[in-house]
């Protein structure tokens, strides 16, 4: 995975085959990816990287993600639940999400479009951040399949590791192991997690 920002927008998160090639979604999208980074940057927000992607931060936290994929590019806000988002820009990465969290674009002259608004978020965000403000925890119940509670119950080093996962990172292995069409097709998922698990990592983490 890359180690610097500018790395992605020129070729990429590092983290498939497809990285520093024509097919990279980073480089698809650069134009608009480029106008994001601007507006984070004009926010005043300190430019890192976090899991292959550029992050943007400020007082310590992690306030704006860009990413790119085959479909869209997106800026998403670790946060979110702060926000007021009086235009509606944010919306749920996925059907399980609970918080709407990120911005999606299909073209860079959106970027354009909504650069006022998107300012006036990243600006929220630092103002939350400098008082010490974090989103309150949501505590949804994991309902966890049989076939991993069965895992558990045989492995107790696979249990404890389990245990000290956060709820949101549980509910990944919940929600990707229901997916899952046979008990069989369950039990290998479960196999090919454990060392993630193991890792303290989330089921979409890398």
């Amino acid at each position: 995975m890359i180690t610097e920002a500018a790395a992605f927008f020129q070729d990429g998160c590092g983290r498939c085959d497809r990285f520093a090639t024509p097919d990279c979604s980073a480089r698809l999208w650069r134009d608009g990816l480029l106008a994001l980074r601007q507006l984070c940057r004009d926010a005043g927000l300190e430019e890192a990287v976090r899991w292959g992607h550029p992050c943007y931060r400020h007082a310590g936290r992690n306030l704006a993600l860009i990413g790119a994929f085959r479909e869209d590019f997106r800026l998403s806000f670790p946060d979110a639940a702060l926000l007021s988002d009086p235009e509606g820009l944010l919306e749920k990465p996925g059907p399980n999400s609970q918080t709407p969290s990120m911005i999606r674009f299909t073209d860079a002259a959106q970027v354009t479009e909504r650069a006022k608004a998107i300012a006036a978020l990243l600006s929220e965000a630092k103002e939350k951040a400098e008082a010490g403000l974090k989103p309150a925890r949501q505590a949804a119940e994991v309902t966890l399949p049989d076939t991993l509670v069965s895992a558990l119950d045989d492995d107790p080093e696979l249990a404890d590791a389990f245990a000290a996962l956060t709820p949101g990172r549980q509910r990944s292995y919940a929600i990707v192991l229901s997916q899952a069409k046979t008990e069989a097709t369950q039990i290998k998922r479960i196999a090919k997690y454990r060392d993630k698990i193991l890792a303290g990592k989330g089921a979409n983490e890398y």
